[in-house]
């Protein structure tokens, strides 16, 4: 439990589409319903051979805590094969390792999907070198959200 508070106070998303824009968060819009959207990203990860490491619902914890908030969770998940490197670049990488991916419930009713590439990683922590890793990364959430945001 106290390892889900923390992720879910180190996941705090209160932006508007232009400030997300500008800092190349990815977003795609899902045509299926919060929890379906939900359950194929998980699938999806899971497909793929990643392993899920936490789900966070942040509405669940806001409604415990008397707040609303609309449907919004985040998954948290890897593959060691790929974030290992990484940290063995730059043992602080682990800061934003495992990956994350967003589901939430915009103020429309529209159930959207989001996350950071990858870059941003081997930006913020300098890791140089880490080209073909964060190709595989890349490719890897965009082949899940999309599979996820498209059926």
């Amino acid at each position: 439990m106290f390892r889900m508070l923390v992720f879910a106070a180190a996941v705090i998303v209160a932006m508007d589409s232009a400030s997300a824009e500008d800092l190349n968060l990815i977003v795609k819009e899902s045509p299926a319903e919060f929890a379906t959207t939900v359950q194929r990203l998980q699938a999806e990860i899971e497909k793929r051979g990643a392993t899920i490491v936490a789900t966070v619902d942040h509405a669940a914890a806001a409604k415990k805590n008397g707040l609303e908030l609309r449907p919004t969770t985040v998954i948290i998940f890897g593959n060691p094969a790929l974030g290992t490197p990484l940290m063995q670049g730059q043992q602080t990488a682990g800061l934003d390792l495992p990956l994350r991916v967003l589901i939430w419930e915009d103020a429309s009713g529209k159930v959207q999907i989001g996350y950071w590439p990858p870059s941003r990683i081997t930006d913020a922590h300098r890791i140089a070198k880490a080209d073909e890793v964060t190709n595989k990364m890349t490719a890897a959430l965009s082949a899940i959200t999309d599979a996820a945001a498209t059926r």
